[in-house]
This record gives C-alpha cells, structure tokens and sequence, in this order.
C-alpha cells in the first residue's frame, strides 16, 4: 500500500476502504447524481490504489444501486438519497389528498422535491389464491379487479404495484379508470362506504423477477422489499390487497405507533 492509498481497518480489504471513499464524494455532492464517474484506471491514480481493487470497489458500489455500469462507463445513480416511505401516515386522507396528489405515492414522491408519475392498467382477472383468501372472492373466476403500476420519481423507475379490489365493490365505479381521482383508489373505496379503518403489512426481502429486473431498471444480485398490504373497513373486511415491489437500495420504510400503557 502506498501513503496515498485509502486507510482501512487491519483486516479490512482494500477494495472496501476505496468503495467508502468513493461512496463520500458522491455523499457530498462531488460526483452529482447521473454523473460519469473516473475509469477504473482514472480511479485508480486518483485514489493511490490499483485498478483491479478500484473495480472491485465499483462493483460494490453498483451491487449497492448507489452507481450504474454499462458499456459506456460507470455512473452514479439518478437517485443518491434513499426514499423513506412513512408508512405511519402516508394513509392519512389529508396527506393522500395534498395537492391533489392521485394516492400516497404521489404525494410522498411530491414532498420529497421529486416529480411523480405512474404508467397504469387495470383489468378484470382472476386473483392469486392467497389474495382471493383474503378478499372473500372466488380464486378460480375473474372476481377482481387489478389496478397495475409502475411508478417513477423523476423518470426513474422506483416502485411497482398491483392492487387487488373485490370486483363486486369495484366494476363499474371510478377504480377501473387509470385516473381515479384525488387520494386514489382509498378514497374512492369510501365514498363508496368501504372505508379502510385498519391496515397491515406484511414485508420480505427477496431477489427481483427477470421481469422486475427490467422493470425496474435493476441488476440481478440487487434485492427488493415486496409489501403486502391489506386494507380493512370497520368490520373486518378486506376491501383492498396491494403488493408493491421496491428496489432495497432505493427506499427506507418507517413505521411509528403509540404504546399503549403497559402493566
């Protein structure tokens, strides 16, 4: 190891050290987001190390999502600072509704300084039997109605979701146009006097289809969260199963809840 080679941890590859310090200057602004970053062997000289262990170090970088590598170079990730998806009030009517964002997604994206959008379909169809279980429908019909997304935050794509309505609430109302309305498709359910009054959500860690991969504009060792979330009325019902698909690198997911008095 040179003087100028990146200081490290005894026991510590070297690779990580140049991965660290090349994660601080995009951190801090010095290579901007979709910026092309130095060649490996630019990197190499800029560091003070070799260029086998600053490909290395890149390689951890893209596996992180933090930068991309095609042909044409290595660059850093449109999206450098993760999404938090505050799943504590991103429900919350009022929020859901700001601006006259169409749905959580779009108010959240919103808030963050980002610009939203959604390429959507919805069709009749039959649903999986886990999400039939749940909605009380019949898993062997078309006896839902699926509302399908991809969603970007400033043209990157950043989430994919398919919701899940019971097509006896939902034919022939709102929730089959692409555009729902203010506050998406919860809102709609409630004016329809199916109120969502509680909400689970189940997550697991996984690796991405081939078709998420593409969708999503991922590498195949990355890793996504798929949420199932189920929304129920005041009775129990459930009214609405979404699952969404996020790239792991590119969202945070928070969850706050009061504690009630203990004994």
């Amino acid at each position: 190891m040179t003087e100028d080679e990146p200081r490290q941890a005894p026991g510590r590859a070297t690779f990580r050290a140049v991965a660290d310090e090349v994660r601080a200057h995009i951190k801090a602004g010095r290579y901007a987001p979709g910026a092309k970053l130095p060649t490996e062997g630019e990197l190499a000289d800029e560091i003070g190390t070799n260029r086998g262990t600053a490909a290395q170090a890149l390689r951890l970088l893209s596996s992180e999502g933090l930068i991309n590598k095609s042909r044409k170079g290595a660059f850093v990730h449109r999206i450098v600072n993760k999404i938090t998806r505050d799943s504590t009030s991103r429900y919350v009517r009022a929020r859901r509704e700001a601006g006259q964002a169409r749905g959580a997604f779009e108010a959240e994206i919103r808030e963050l300084g980002m610009t939203p959008t959604s390429v959507t379909s919805t069709h009749h169809t039959r649903p999986p039997a886990w999400v039939a279980d749940l909605l009380g429908v019949d898993a062997g019909s078309v006896s839902t109605l699926a509302r399908a997304r991809r969603m970007l935050a400033d043209d990157v794509p950043v989430q994919l979701a398919t919701s899940y309505l019971p097509l006896e609430i939902a034919e022939g109302t709102r929730l089959e146009e692409v555009d729902t309305g203010p506050g998406g498709s919860i809102s709609r359910l409630a004016e329809l006097g199916h109120a969502q009054a509680t909400i689970t959500e189940n997550i697991e860690v996984r690796t991405p289809t081939p078709e998420e991969v593409e969708a999503l504009d991922m590498a195949e060792d990355q890793r996504v969260f798929e949420i199932a979330h189920i929304g129920r009325t005041e009775d129990g019902r459930a009214v609405e199963v979404t699952v969404h698909v996020l790239p792991s690198h590119l969202w945070r997911l928070s969850y706050t809840w009061p504690l009630g008095p203990t004994h």
